[in-house]
C-alpha cells in the first residue's frame, strides 16, 4: 500500500522548509501530483512505521535534498523500535513435576509400541472399526506399509 498523500505533503512540506527552492526545483518541469505519487510509491510499507519517517526527516543530509531513494534508504536506517516484553519466571520443580504427571495417562494410551508400522495399523484400525473413514490413498499406503492385501 502506498504511503499516505498527507504524509507525502508533510515530507515534502518539511524538505521544502530545511532545503528551500533547491528542493523544488527539482521538479519544475515535472507534475508535482506525479513526483508525490512517486514518493507515495517508492515509501510504501512505511505506513506501519512511522516513527522511521520522522528519523529519516531528522536525519536528512544537511547539504542537499535527498531523492525518494535517499530518503527511503535513510529511513530504513532507522533504529528499531524497543518492543515491550513480559518477564516471566521459571516454572518451579514441583510444578514441572505436577504438569508432567497430568501428562501420564495421556502418554499411556497413545505411546507407541516402537514399531514403526504402528501408524498403518491405527489406520486400518480405525477404518475398519467405523471410527473414521480413511481415504483410499492412505488406507491403500497403510495396508501397502503392513504388506496387506486390500
Amino acid at each position: 500500500m502506498s504511503l499516505p498523500a498527507a504524509w507525502v505533503d508533510r515530507i515534502f512540506d518539511k524538505l521544502t522548509l530545511t532545503y528551500g527552492q533547491v528542493f523544488l526545483r527539482r521538479w519544475q518541469d515535472i507534475d508535482m501530483n506525479a513526483v508525490k505519487s512517486d514518493w507515495a510509491h517508492e515509501l510504501s510499507g512505511f505506513e506501519r512505521f512511522p516513527k522511521s519517517i520522522a528519523w529519516a526527516l531528522q536525519n536528512i543530509p544537511p547539504d542537499k535534498p535527498p531523492t525518494v531513494l535517499e530518503f527511503r534508504a535513510i529511513a530504513r536506517r532507522a533504529p528499531e523500535e524497543e518492543q515491550p516484553r513480559i518477564e516471566q519466571a521459571a516454572a518451579g520443580k514441583e510444578r514441572i513435576a505436577a504438569e508432567l504427571a497430568k501428562l501420564g495417562p495421556i502418554l499411556a494410551k497413545t505411546a507407541p509400541t516402537g514399531d514403526s508400522l504402528d501408524w498403518a495399523r491405527r489406520v486400518v484400525q480405525r477404518h475398519e472399526c467405523g471410527a473414521y473413514k480413511a481415504t483410499r490413498t492412505s488406507l491403500a499406503m497403510a495396508r501397502d506399509a503392513l504388506g496387506v492385501e486390500a
